[in-house]
């Protein structure tokens, strides 16, 4: 994954969350790049059926910035776990931030690395329903700044024919196939009994923004988890580093 470009005194994350490294470890891993990259996984803290935890799309998010700053010299952060899930409110546990705090997050965490040196933001999105995301990014190199929403649609698409995923993008809305195999590789201890029998599809969500999606299910599964395996998450984290590669050129160029 991402070739000769090999993370500088990584060390593992804290509890697959938080990085661990030390102020010596970014100034170290910082004097041999052309220019300061930092990593940072935006998840969600929002129901996944019955069987993933509410965490789901924080530790999807952290799983693919550590796949991608363990093959890139790019410096990690820890997690944004909160963000805009209101679509998921009918069920219990959800909770959501407005786009407007979320966009002022983002920004303020853009500016203070700017003001330490590192002029280039990746936000590594694990929640589809933070469309706001897109928007600081556009905003943002509308103002000649450097920043990039990862992955997108392209680069999940490569990764589920790579990992020989079976259902679609469009099918796989919500706690299905793509995010039980990352878990099942990732965190399996995570996961409860009834994955395996907790498919359900509902690929017309046309007024998903107006009613929810408690319109669309009732288990707040929208997908197929039953086909969810621990080597398709392997192979979905593989893909997605290697798709990074093409960000990391593009960041990098014209330093």
């Amino acid at each position: 994954m991402g070739g000769s470009h090999e993370r500088s005194a990584a060390y593992g994350p804290v509890h697959g969350l938080l990085p661990a490294d030390t102020t010596e470890d970014v100034r170290t891993r910082g004097a041999g790049v052309s220019r300061q990259i930092a990593v940072l996984p935006v998840g969600s803290h929002e129901q996944h059926g019955p069987f993933l935890p509410l965490a789901t799309d924080t530790l999807v998010a952290c799983a693919i910035a550590r796949a991608v700053a363990g093959s890139y010299p790019v410096h990690l952060l820890p997690p944004v776990t909160i963000s805009c899930s209101h679509e998921h409110a009918a069920w219990p546990g959800t909770v959501s931030i407005s786009s407007v705090t979320l966009h002022a997050v983002v920004r303020d965490i853009a500016d203070s690395l700017r003001r330490s040196g590192v002029d280039t933001l990746v936000l590594v999105n694990g929640h589809g329903g933070n469309y706001v995301l897109g928007n600081v990014v556009q905003e943002a190199s509308a103002r000649g700044e450097r920043m990039a929403l990862f992955p997108a649609p392209e680069d999940w698409e490569a990764a589920r024919e790579h990992a020989g995923v079976v259902t679609s993008l469009l099918t796989d809305m919500h706690a299905g196939e793509i995010e039980t195999s990352i878990l099942l590789h990732t965190s399996p201890e995570v996961l409860r009994p009834g994955y395996e029998t907790s498919d359900h599809v509902s690929d017309d969500r046309r007024h998903l923004l107006t009613t929810g999606m408690s319109a669309y299910t009732d288990s707040g599964v929208i997908g197929r988890p039953s086909l969810g395996t621990a080597e398709k998450g392997r192979e979905l984290l593989a893909s997605l580093a290697d798709s990074f590669g093409a960000y990391f050129s593009l960041l990098t160029s014209g330093s």
